[in-house]
């Protein structure tokens, strides 16, 4: 049996496993060890379950991974989320879809601290979707704008998804957060485009909010203002060159945590379940990333990789037809696999191509984050569709798939504009320090 054929087995045998809701990490462990086995023997295959098991999570950059999200799950259990959600609402629920364009703007804030589209949806959802529901908001357009606004989790850095392409690539993560910024305002200004353009045609779907005073709307504003001021700090220090991303989430976690507990917003009591939390979903990241460097050197050995780059060079279509072809691809993968599984399975086989065509590495990190993001929820899989379920337990599929359809056209668009204008994504970390 010829290593190309054992290797499309391999990988088909992966897609099988997380069809079947494998755990990620272990799918790439026991696929890759075992095709390494295979290929080079049981020597070879213990020597690389050994060496990049302890090599890939010793990396000192990989520490900004529990950082974050210690500071996402801190902000999250002390209702800073409600308070960013009620100061977008204090300035723009008046307007007709108000409501949704607050819990897009509060989407976006909370991101900021976040880095998971799951913990954004669920947290803001939980707060927005009873508003809508009390002014009479239809059932698409809420839980489309919270499906949606959810997936800038992992676009709006910190973001769990640039954390992994960085380390999977050799790319900088600081470079990849700054990148991330533009975009994700963009892809949220585009949001409130789509919600402005369906209640102009159909008020009916978001009536417009009650007016509040300008003493209303700074009061809310002051309220938000610790996490922003985390925000801020953290982020801006990165752009700035006074922290390394790994230092941005220390300060960050330390000044969300004081806040919290300065305020009363947390007791101790509350940290040893914030704490749990921090464990599992930094344990389960680890554990994608120690399987994705076992499955990368299998994949290698199988030479997929130079066979695919010789094949699509081959089709004639030239640096931009064969960057439609993989985007195209990934956005048929998302319908059916977890976003995250999908970057660390595809990279070692796509990142090659992407920069021998001459493509930006971090430029191409923000489109495979967004693209990602259309698969959050794109049916019949879309996690944060299945999430959105989750806190809208009354509401239909069908009407949540069919609320989030615009949205997604919208990102499209957003991934159009960066295609044609790669500036975007790329003018903030060119000025980094």
């Amino acid at each position: 049996m010829s290593e190309t054929l054992i290797g499309v087995l391999g990988i088909a045998a992966l897609f099988l496993g997380l069809l079947i809701r494998l755990p990620v990490g272990m799918a790439l462990l026991a696929i890759g060890m075992g095709g390494i086995w295979v290929i080079d023997g049981s020597r070879a295959a213990i020597a690389t379950m050994s060496s990049e098991t302890y090599s890939s999570v010793t990396s000192y950059g990989l520490s900004v991974i529990p950082l974050f999200v210690l500071m996402g799950n801190v902000a999250g259990a002390a209702g800073y989320s409600q308070r960013l959600y009620e100061a977008a609402h204090a300035w723009v629920g008046r307007f007709r879809g108000g409501l949704a364009s607050s819990t897009v703007m509060g989407c976006a804030a909370f991101a900021a601290v976040s880095g998971s589209s799951v913990a954004t949806a669920v947290t803001i959802g939980k707060v927005a979707l009873p508003e809508m529901k009390r002014f009479n908001y239809s059932d698409g357009l809420a839980t489309g704008s919270v499906a949606a606004g959810g997936t800038l989790g992992i676009l709006i850095p910190p973001s769990t998804g640039f954390v992994l392409y960085a380390i999977l690539t050799e790319e900088s993560i600081g470079k990849l957060f700054i990148a991330g910024i533009v975009p994700g305002l963009l892809l949220s200004a585009l949001f409130v485009l789509v919600i402005i353009g369906i209640t102009l045609f159909k008020p009916d779907e978001g009536p417009a909010g009650p007016i509040t005073s300008m003493a209303e709307k700074l009061g809310a504003s002051v309220s938000a203002l610790p996490l922003i001021s985390v925000i801020l700090v953290s982020i801006g220090g990165i752009y700035l060159g006074v922290f390394t991303p790994v230092e941005a989430a220390g300060v960050g976690a330390f000044m969300v945590t004081v806040l919290a507990v300065v305020t009363g917003k947390l007791k101790f009591g509350h940290f040893p379940e914030i704490l749990i939390e921090t464990v599992t979903m930094t344990a389960m990241l680890y554990l994608i990333i120690i399987g994705a460097h076992v499955f990368g050197p299998f994949l290698a050995l199988t030479h997929i990789p130079e066979t695919l780059a010789n094949g699509l060079e081959s089709l004639g279509l030239g640096k931009y037809g064969t960057l439609l072809l993989i985007l195209i691809a990934y956005i048929i993968l998302g319908m059916f696999f977890d976003g995250l599984a999908m970057l660390v399975v595809t990279l070692p086989v796509v990142f090659p191509i992407i920069t021998g065509l001459g493509f930006d590495p971090i430029w191409f990190g923000v489109i495979a984050v967004i693209v990602i993001e259309m698969g959050l929820i794109t049916p019949p899989v879309g996690i944060n569709v299945f999430v959105v379920k989750g806190v809208a337990a009354d509401v239909p599929m069908s009407t949540i798939f069919r609320g989030v359809f615009p949205f997604w056209l919208a990102m499209a668009a957003c991934l159009l504009l960066l295609v044609l204008f790669p500036q975007i994504a790329l003018f903030l970390p060119e000025q980094m320090k």
